[in-house]
């Protein structure tokens, strides 16, 4: 990964609950967050008592870095995100000021717990389609703005391997949200839910309290 092409966006622990419906009975799995990048969501569970590992190829730069990496970035992503206000929904922000606003407070508690974490193993440098845990080593996986999301960068073949993967070390793993970057639903998400339901797996979709994209209020909720 170069750290130029990176760009990071930081997100809540409120807005995980939010857009993983996740339940108090959750909260208390051991869970991992995979591509979390610069999201506050490890450093809150974590204050909480929780137990969360983080992956994200971002994690291999420091701290320092990925600071001067927002820092450049934060600017043309509050620009672009004015110049398509029309693509969103202004329910939890009121406009792109607010949500800058937010995402800087995410990013910089994340940045305040990173070096720990780092130590700790709660944020490690890996990337899908091959992680390196155990079977079985997680109770829950949530997915955050990759899988779907980047469906013209990443390959079908990509997307199944990696929610196999992902099912290997999870017993149940949550995607959000099903749209791509252009607020289009995901060519891949049929083929999927076909693929996985004919081998047996529990598959939904699920409607969730988050919108932010237009129409992007769903994720897909798979169980072995």
């Amino acid at each position: 990964m170069k750290l130029n092409e990176v760009v990071p966006w930081g997100r809540t622990l409120q807005e995980y609950k939010l857009m993983f419906n996740l339940s108090d009975t959750d909260l208390n799995k051991k869970i991992l967050g995979c591509g979390d990048g610069p999201a506050s969501f490890n450093a809150e569970m974590t204050e909480m008592g929780y137990s969360v590992v983080s992956i994200d190829p971002i994690y291999e730069f420091s701290e320092d870095q990925i600071k001067q990496r927002v820092q450049e970035t934060y600017q043309p992503i509050i620009s672009q995100v004015k110049q398509n206000a029309d693509r969103y929904v202004w329910n939890n922000f009121h406009d792109a000021q607010q949500l800058g606003d937010a995402r800087l407070a995410a990013m910089e508690k994340f940045l305040l717990d990173y070096e720990t974490g780092r130590k700790a193993g709660r944020y490690l440098s890996q990337s899908l389609p091959k992680l390196e845990f155990c079977d079985n080593q997680f109770e829950l996986c949530v997915c955050s703005h990759l899988l779907f999301l980047y469906s013209e960068q990443l390959s079908l073949d990509f997307h199944i391997a990696s929610i196999y993967e992902l099912l290997r070390i999870a017993k149940e793993v949550r995607i959000f949200p099903l749209l791509k970057l252009d607020c289009e639903l995901s060519p891949y998400l049929d083929s999927v839910i076909n693929l996985f339901y004919g081998q047996q797996f529990n598959i939904e979709i699920q409607s969730v309290g988050y919108e932010f994209q237009k129409g992007g209020n769903q994720m897909l909720k798979i169980n072995r």
